[in-house]
């Protein structure tokens, strides 16, 4: 069940992804409040590099309640599990939920995947829902009416031969091989995932959905880059602890 939330929350949303860092305030319902602030992740990127550059980009944002954070690997209970683009194994068990807490005045802090957190921002809540983001690489999110289910790593599976999805329809393929092989690519791997999962709705997000420009069924709809941002608010609407696998 879903907990009401005071009117007047502000919530720090924070989008971390391989190639930019973003973050907005957004209200109780997710709708961003001024600007959405970005800047390019550094690299190497180390927990303590990575927390001052957000710590510095949301330093003018204005006042907040709490914080939600989207991570592009596992996490869990609050940890990162895994951090595929950052290759550093300082991450590796990082309390990154309580450590952010901390560092923004030690106010509550949610940390999920970042696929997820977009996808809380997208779904009807109604069905088996699929949402994939198309960035840096890919990530995927899955939810059973309304409520999301543990995180697979398919962005790491095999789809052809050594490639993995990331290596697939990721950023670096698209610029590689061009945009329409991409697009065919995109249309194989969308493929694959309806014969894998048997989704009711899919949701295409991520920088690159926009970047799509083959026709699409209707069981399958782009949404905003904002969503990696918008869906803070349903994460706090969320009740219980869960949310983190």
């Amino acid at each position: 069940m879903a907990k009401s939330q005071p009117a007047s929350l502000n919530i720090l949303a924070i989008d971390i992804g391989g190639t930019g860092l973003k973050a907005a305030l957004i209200d109780a319902q997710g709708t961003l409040i001024g600007e959405r602030l970005r800047t390019p992740t550094p690299y190497p990127c180390p927990p303590d590099v990575l927390i001052a550059a957000l710590v510095t980009l949301c330093r003018e944002l204005g006042d907040y309640d709490r914080v939600a954070i989207g991570f592009p690997g596992v996490v869990r209970d609050g940890r990162v599990l895994t951090a595929p683009h950052f290759k550093d194994e300082h991450w590796v068990g990082y309390p990154l939920e309580t450590a952010l807490s901390q560092a923004f005045g030690n106010r509550p802090a949610r940390l999920v995947n970042d696929a997820l957190m977009q996808g809380l921002a997208a779904i009807r809540g109604v069905g088996l829902e699929l949402v994939l983001t198309l960035g840096t690489g890919a990530g995927t999110a899955l939810f059973l009416n309304g409520q999301p289910t543990p995180h697979l790593e398919l962005a790491h599976h095999p789809i052809r031969g050594r490639k993995s999805y990331n290596d697939y329809v990721g950023d670096v393929a698209r610029k590689k091989i061009g945009r329409r092989r991409w697009n065919r690519r995109v249309l194989r791997t969308i493929a694959i995932l309806d014969s894998l999962l048997h989704y009711d709705h899919l949701y295409i997000g991520g920088g690159n959905a926009a970047r799509i420009d083959v026709c699409l069924p209707p069981e399958i709809s782009t949404v905003s880059n904002d969503a990696g941002l918008e869906g803070g608010a349903a994460l706090w609407r969320l009740a219980g602890p869960a949310l983190t696998d």
